[in-house]
């Protein structure tokens, strides 16, 4: 799926259908979910019909369903670029100063 391409609308229904899908597969229902991830069933239902809640409800819900090593994929860690470890050879940096203007 090309997720640039989509609008942020069709992006959170996906993400609710794809977090349904995942209930449906564990068998739980909507109240056991809510009540493990300290939501409210209106919560859920939100999530699950596409609109949009807080980044943090949303965490409560996938950390229940077991998702939460996905976000890795999703944002991984910044790497140094060979460039940068060639300049230092296996040095990581401490502070960067700032750079006098005159």
């Amino acid at each position: 799926m090309d997720w640039t391409s989509l609008s942020n609308s069709v992006i959170v229904k996906e993400i609710g259908k794809r977090l349904k899908e995942y209930r449906l597969k564990k068998r739980l229902n909507q109240q056991y979910l809510a009540e493990q991830a300290g939501v409210s069933l209106f919560t859920v239902t939100k999530i699950e019909s596409g609109k949009p809640v807080s980044i943090s409800m949303l965490l409560r819900v996938m950390r229940v369903l077991r998702l939460l090593d996905n976000f890795e994929l999703l944002l991984p860690e910044i790497g140094p670029s060979p460039i940068e470890m060639l300049k230092l050879k296996g040095k990581k940096p401490k502070r960067i100063r700032n750079k006098k203007t005159e």
